[in-house]
């Protein structure tokens, strides 16, 4: 195994069906402008709530990703 470096950045997920889903939201996307994406850690979960009712989740994530070698 070689040495790797990796860069880490923020990015917020959001839906209206949960928090997993909003994660999924942010890695997916993220993944079509990111390459080599190796590990997230979810760093804040927020919701919005309307006539009492979660409405909405937002979750804040840092992903990993690799940077490429020469």
């Amino acid at each position: 195994m070689t040495d790797r470096v990796y860069k880490l950045v923020e990015i917020v997920g959001t839906s209206n069906e949960g928090s997993d889903a909003a994660i999924r939201n942010a890695i997916e996307t993220a993944a079509k402008s990111i390459r080599h994406i190796d590990w997230f850690e979810v760093v804040e979960t927020r919701g919005h709530v309307v006539d009492g009712k979660v409405a909405h989740f937002q979750v804040t994530l840092k992903i990993g990703f690799r940077l490429e070698s020469d």
